[in-house]
């Protein structure tokens, strides 16, 4: 419980680029300035832990492939406690949070446990890597849709991959997989 006169805390689940600092949003920037703790992913650039303010806990949250060292239970539940105690959060991740992120499981448990939070979305690497190489997600003559598809599924679910290949073989759009290294 928090004494009276502490302010509330609150969660930014922030999206921090690609990796180029310089497509961050100004609005990632001021959270991350402003923010108390921080709590970031692998996939980040280092460098946009400098703009911490002095005295900023900064926290390693991050997920390497095949090796997660910090559940995303417990990820949770630290978003939630730092929080209570009147702290300014910024739950960092790569790319855009909302974008096989994991940043609507941890909205949704911060909305369970009754703490304030702000998505700032991020350039995702799709897009970003479309625009550095020239290769458009859209266009007028050739494609009209772009279809995001993820080559993980949770661990411990009962099916993998569960796609329509055939309307994916046919699909008359921009397709780009995100984490398909494995899968």
């Amino acid at each position: 419980m928090k004494p009276v006169n502490q302010p509330s805390g609150k969660v930014y689940i922030t999206g921090a680029g690609p990796g180029d600092i310089n497509l961050l949003t100004l609005r990632a920037k001021a959270v991350i300035e402003q923010a108390d703790v921080i709590l970031y992913d692998n996939l980040i650039n280092a460098a946009l832990l400098d703009w911490a303010k002095p005295g900023a806990e900064k926290i390693f949250v991050g997920k390497l492939p095949y090796c997660s060292v910090i559940t995303q239970e417990t990820i949770n539940q630290w978003l939630v406690d730092q929080a209570a105690e009147g702290k300014q959060v910024v739950r960092l991740k790569g790319g855009d949070p909302m974008i096989f992120g994991r940043g609507a499981e941890e909205a949704c448990f911060l909305k369970k446990h009754g703490i304030e939070f702000e998505i700032v979305p991020g350039v995702t690497s799709a897009l970003a890597a479309g625009a550095y190489s020239g290769i458009p997600m859209t266009h007028r003559d050739a494609s009209q849709m772009v279809l995001f598809v993820t080559g993980h599924t949770k661990k411990g679910a009962k099916t993998g991959l569960n796609f329509d290949w055939e309307m994916l073989a046919g699909f008359e759009g921009t397709i780009v997989f995100y984490m398909g290294v494995k899968n």
